[in-house]
């Protein structure tokens, strides 16, 4: 019996067995299947036997729904330098009617994206998307004795199915693994990269479920992988966790009330380790019809908000412990943000245990898209970056992510080379969540130097938007020698043993990567350099600059 669920919850246990005829179908694919790989600090996506770097947009939440649409948005994607779409595939469109399955749009989407030489990551909108259950299909709809809904506080119905219930999950798993199994024979040219399970699940309005069998589950005992997973763990856990557990005696058994206690926080424990280990049987079950990377993604709390007053109980940084021990089968907990303080948050979804993706980094036509980009995969290692609504970006043709897009495919070869090597760092502006602006520059230590990086205007006052939009990384490629790409950014090299020592720039030459090899074009010296004083790349458009120090003692 799993130790996550009760045994009454158990999903059909037949159900891998019966679709274990498709890794046959799999092992005699012509493509290898995309996997997760670790390189140095970092994991990477391998496609085609290569890490590959997602440059990715993802549609919205209809676009994908009706071929002839979508068709038209093939040509303007790639021009903008997309090589990755993440769409959504909905359980109500593929299960029309209870085990009948109809694969069409899919099968349509395959075909636009390799026509346009192009990857997608599908989203699995099935039980849950953005907390709610707007894409059960009509069986699922209609019939709520089989497949109950959660309640709030006061017990009254909402349209939300609950996660304690086994239908529901034998349905929802039922129908992602068919999608899976079917995929792992539509797509043997691996067109398909990755899948997420669900769609920003968490709880509203309140903190948890209080459905009949959500209380008798707070009344039962913690799971005891759980507090397992606590014990062994420790040290490490997020400080919230932590002293929930240990205030109440760090227990090893009990039930939720006596391990966690019944505080606001005690009950999102509680509703995160059900969502955890519902989805865990649902991935498990894709997963062994078609074993491609699988990850979930989750909507951020906004500061001094509640459980329940945001989408409580999702794979949120203070919860990542919960999820971790709840759902093993998920390979990445990835971050939806709208947010301002992008760094802050990208930050915390980089761990040993987690690498970072971002599905969703705010709207098109926000000016810090490239620059989130370029930090998130200088400084953070990241799988790929993609903002949300990415085809509106054909009404914007100097929206500068598409200069972002179009220097990091560049440099793709280079990048997958250094990253989790400890070569390479990326910046971009430190925000808070209101907006204000730190122009403070980061000091950072790399290849035996001291690195100043400025993202303010050297000859005039930089604007709170400018600043957003500046960024991008440093790469050390040999002994003296570094790569600078970006926008805005003022790279001041130093030696860390002191001013003693003078550096010098022997050679600075702008200039491009043609397959992966730097091409040499203007001198940068004089006044590009400031006198040779730093390297300096224009805060008008995105560029890359080789330089080669010397030191003067």
């Amino acid at each position: 019996m799993s130790p996550r669920f009760p045994k009454r919850w158990r999903p059909a246990a037949t159900l891998a067995a019966m679709l274990c005829a498709s890794s046959a179908v799999v092992a005699a694919a012509d493509a290898p299947v995309p996997q997760l790989r670790k390189q140095g600090t970092a994991v990477q996506i391998i496609v085609d036997n290569h890490p590959f770097l997602v440059l990715g947009g993802e549609l919205h939440n209809s676009s994908a729904s009706h071929l002839p649409f979508l068709e038209k948005l093939w040509a303007p994607l790639k021009a903008a330098g997309v090589n990755t779409v993440l769409a959504p595939v909905e359980w109500d469109q593929i299960e029309p009617q209870e085990g009948r399955f109809d694969f069409t749009v899919l099968d349509g989407m395959l075909k636009q994206a390799r026509a346009s030489n192009s990857r997608l990551i599908l989203l699995w909108f099935g039980a849950w998307k953005n907390s709610m259950s707007t894409y059960m299909p009509p069986f699922v709809k209609r019939d709520q004795q089989r497949f109950p809904r959660a309640r709030n506080r006061a017990g009254d119905v909402q349209d939300i199915l609950s996660p304690f219930s086994a239908a529901t999950l034998k349905a929802d798993s039922a129908a992602f693994a068919a999608m899976m199994k079917h995929l792992a024979q539509a797509d043997t040219q691996r067109t398909v990269l990755m899948v997420q399970v669900e769609n920003e699940i968490g709880m509203l309005p309140d903190v948890r479920d209080y459905s009949a069998p959500a209380n008798a589950a707070f009344a039962g005992p913690v799971p005891a992988q759980l507090t397992a997973y606590l014990a062994a763990n420790r040290a490490n856990l997020h400080p919230i966790v932590r002293k929930l557990w240990e205030s109440h005696g760090g227990r090893s058994a009990g039930s939720w009330d006596e391990v966690f206690g019944d505080s606001i926080e005690a009950q999102e424990v509680f509703q995160a380790w059900y969502y955890a280990a519902f989805t865990n049987e649902l991935t498990a079950a894709g997963k062994a019809a078609y074993a491609l990377p699988m990850f979930v993604n989750v909507a951020l709390n906004r500061p001094g908000k509640k459980p329940g007053e945001y989408p409580s109980a999702g794979p949120l940084p203070h919860l990542f412990d919960i999820w971790k021990a709840a759902a093993p089968a998920v390979d990445i907990l990835a971050i939806d943000t709208y947010f301002a303080n992008f760094a802050e948050w990208a930050r915390q979804f980089k761990r040993p245990d987690n690498p970072l993706f971002v599905p969703e980094g705010n709207r098109i036509g926000r000016p810090e898209l490239g620059a989130n980009a370029f930090f998130s995969i200088g400084e953070l290692d990241a799988i790929g970056y993609s903002p949300f609504g990415i085809e509106d970006i054909e009404r914007a043709p100097n929206d500068p992510l598409r200069g972002a897009y179009a220097l990091l495919k560049q440099m793709t070869p280079l990048i997958m080379q250094s990253q989790g090597k400890g070569v390479m760092r990326g910046f971009k502006a430190n925000v808070s969540y209101d907006g204000v602006v730190d122009p403070t520059p980061a000091k950072v230590a790399l290849g035996g130097y001291q690195l100043e990086v400025s993202l303010a205007n050297q000859w005039g006052k930089t604007e709170s938007l400018e600043f957003e939009g500046r960024g991008g990384l440093v790469i050390r490629t040999g002994e003296d020698e570094f790569v600078v790409a970006g926008k805005g950014i003022t790279v001041t090299f130093r030696d860390p043993a002191g001013p003693a020592t003078v550096v010098g720039i022997e050679k600075a030459t702008e200039g491009s990567f043609k397959d992966g090899v730097w091409q040499d074009e203007r001198w940068m010296n004089g006044d590009q350099t400031h006198q040779g004083r730093h390297i300096r790349l224009d805060g008008d458009r995105w560029s890359a600059q080789k330089v080669r120090l010397y030191k003067i003692r």
